[in-house]
């Protein structure tokens, strides 16, 4: 094994070995020794990771096993590294915003008595994700895609002694077993078309099963189309598309921390780098990319309208990564992979700086996170007023900050798709301009501007934040007390999140969308597909991009949404009330997050109690107990008693029982 293989293995394993030390040994180190080995440990691994990405930039790419994990017949699974463009892009963004996390935590959960335990498992959380990004095989894949969600439910249910917890990461892990119920179908299948599970070797023989049929009995569908939505099944699980979207808001039950590593640069975004990765499969199946648009344009859209509603602030902006993940999955079936990851990019860092910022305040609010409970916090938190500003100006796309440039070419891309489904896609996600815009303002002027709420009613709206009570708080400020600025633990991440949340969309839309970075890494059936060609025509540029921004519908369309909810919230306060109490059916759809939840709790949970009481009262206690297990007893019993009384012990009954018999049997001798 070379230098630079060692220097792969290195990328995941130094957090791997951080989560096991923090893990086993983290009572016998100490909090203090504890974050600082696995805050090392994270930043080996983002210093290994900008070395392997300059090392590809100049042009060593690696595809290659490490060992052999199984052998068996003409099947052969290894451990090995697919190092491209694509692939050091999500190892930069996963352990540098993982490295942020780490570093915010020592702030965040101070006074935490789990605090070994999760840095134990944030670092788990960091190996999951880089071990599912590098594979070089779907079993590798699959092994961190079970990974992440597993880690996902033990940090969902953090707070293990709270039913709310338990019942969020329950929920997370159920969804996601369907989602991968799917996805694990998608890889069986692979196995069997193409007799291998490694990346190349499937996709260099992928065209040859064009038009074919599945091997699947009594199923007559394409070949690729069944892998290619099997697969996206996967996906909807774990980044949360609808209808499998149910579990994302719930976990925000975990701490805030995890809150950011999980929506912003983990879990969810796995599924999008994922179809990403399977571009070669997904190009030749015009039905998958359609059946992928239309899931995110729902998402994106519908999901958009529940965050208006929310007044916890993690939820907003939780709702706000829901949306956010339809826009990344509507790209994916416009064929604009590129775009889709590039999106994800500058995602990961404005959204890990809203969950962190959101964090802040929670921590200035003393564990308040009702939005209605706050207001004026601008002078007294000024970093994290200013650094939230610029993450929710970068999620509403303004010109010249990172998330205009990935999420203007999301709306422009898919305006220029010819697939099924894309009209309605095209409206949807002009739609969901509006609608981000609204619910990121409407949430940054109630928190930072206008009227000063908090300490007049001491958790008045019942919220409870990530803290127990026996962990020594209590919930919002107390009358006469005043917010204050977060420690220089979390501060410092905000800062440093900020920096690319402005600039790194500017520097990386040249190379990532009209350059060759993921030349040889996205493939795109440019004759059938040509949005990628189209666009780099349209706007050659980022100067271009900008420039036809300002005379677009969707900039104007937000500016005009950023004023109203300023007119709404600072100055006439009495309109939402209005517009509540007047579409009060509509707002209660939203407030019940149009039913999904009751409609699973009804038909699945409930049907399967259901199922199960009937198998239990019909097929165990009446049909196994009662007619097999007992039935059989008193079967035999009413056979012994009966026998019983032929055996009466007087010969004369039996000399006459024989004397029967032999006339019995010479008058059947004669007739037969």
């Amino acid at each position: 094994m070379n230098n630079m293989q060692n220097l792969y293995l290195l990328v995941p394993l130094a957090p791997l070995f951080g989560a096991l030390i923090a893990g086993l040994f983290g009572k016998y180190i100490g909090r203090t020794w504890t974050h600082r080995i696995t805050i090392l440990m994270v930043a080996v691994s983002f210093a290994a990771s900008i070395y392997i990405f300059q090392d590809v930039m100049a042009g060593h790419t690696f595809n290659g096993a490490v060992y052999q994990w199984i052998s068996t017949g003409y099947i052969s699974i290894d451990v090995g590294f697919l190092i491209d463009q694509l692939t050091v892009m999500m190892m930069l963004v996963v352990t540098f915003v993982s490295l942020m996390v780490h570093i915010y935590t020592i702030g965040y959960m101070s006074d935490d008595s789990g605090y070994q335990r999760f840095f134990s498992y944030i670092s788990l959380f960091t190996f999951s994700m880089l071990m599912l990004v590098m594979s070089n095989n779907f079993m590798q894949l699959f092994f961190g895609w079970e990974a992440v969600g597993l880690v996902s439910y033990l940090l969902i249910g953090f707070w293990y002694d709270r039913p709310t917890a338990i019942y969020a990461n329950l929920k997370a892990f159920l969804v996601n077993r369907v989602g991968d119920f799917g996805f694990l179908l998608g890889i069986g299948l692979i196995l069997m078309v193409f007799g291998t599970l490694d990346y190349k070797a499937v996709f260099a023989a992928a065209s040859a099963h064009v038009g074919m049929f599945a091997p699947i009995p009594g199923i007559y569908v394409d070949t690729l189309t069944a892998i290619c939505i099997l697969l996206f099944i996967g996906a909807m699980g774990k980044s949360a598309q609808f209808p499998l979207h149910v579990w994302l808001p719930d976990s925000m039950e975990g701490p805030t921390p995890i809150s950011a590593l999980i929506h912003a640069a983990t879990m969810v975004t796995a599924g999008i780098f994922m179809v990403t990765r399977m571009s070669p499969l997904f190009e030749l199946s015009d039905t998958a990319l359609s059946f992928v648009m239309v899931i995110g344009a729902i998402t994106a859209l519908f999901m958009g309208f529940l965050g208006i509603i929310q007044n916890d602030i993690k939820r907003v902006v939780a709702y706000s990564t829901l949306s956010q993940l339809g826009y990344m999955t509507v790209a994916l079936g416009a064929s604009a992979y590129s775009v889709a990851v590039f999106h994800l990019m500058t995602h990961a860092f404005f959204k890990a700086l809203l969950f962190l910022a959101a964090g802040s305040v929670i921590i200035g609010m003393h564990h308040d996170q009702d939005m209605r409970n706050m207001g004026g916090l601008r002078k007294y938190m000024p970093i994290t007023w200013i650094t939230s500003l610029i993450g929710s100006l970068a999620l509403i796309g303004t010109p010249f900050l990172s998330g205009f440039y990935s999420k203007d070419s999301i709306i422009e891309a898919v305006g220029m798709s010819h697939l099924p489904g894309a009209t309605f896609a095209y409206y949807a996600v002009v739609a969901g301009v509006f609608v981000t815009a609204f619910y990121s303002f409407r949430m940054y002027f109630l928190v930072f501007h206008g009227e000063e709420r908090f300490g007049k009613s001491h958790d008045a709206h019942g919220h409870h934040d990530d803290h127990h009570d026996d962990h020594g708080h209590h919930h919002g400020l107390a009358p006469g007390q005043k917010p204050h600025e977060s420690p220089w633990v979390v501060t410092l991440p905000l800062i440093a999140l900020a920096v690319p949340s402005l600039a790194i969309g500017y520097f990386a839309i040249q190379p990532m969308l009209y350059g060759g970075f993921f030349e040889n890494v996205v493939f795109v059936n440019h004759e059938a597909h040509p949005v990628m060609e189209e666009l780099k025509h349209e706007f050659p540029g980022a100067a271009a991009m900008a420039v036809h921004a300002l005379s677009s519908l969707p900039f104007w369309l937000a500016v005009a949404v950023v004023v109203t909810a300023w007119f709404f919230y600072m100055k006439k306060p009495a309109i939402p009330a209005w517009f509540k109490k007047t579409f009060s059916v509509l707002d209660t759809v939203l407030e019940n997050k149009y039913y999904f939840d009751r409609f699973n709790d009804w038909f699945f949970a409930g049907g399967a109690r259901g199922l199960s009481r009937m198998l239990w009262k019909f097929g165990d206690v009446k049909l196994i107990d009662g007619l097999i297990v007992n039935g059989s007893a008193k079967l035999v019993g009413k056979f012994s008693g009966a026998l019983r009384k032929v055996q009466t012990g007087y010969i004369y009954h039996y000399a006459f029982a024989m004397i029967i018999g032999v006339f019995v049997l010479l008058a059947m001798r004669k007739w037969l």
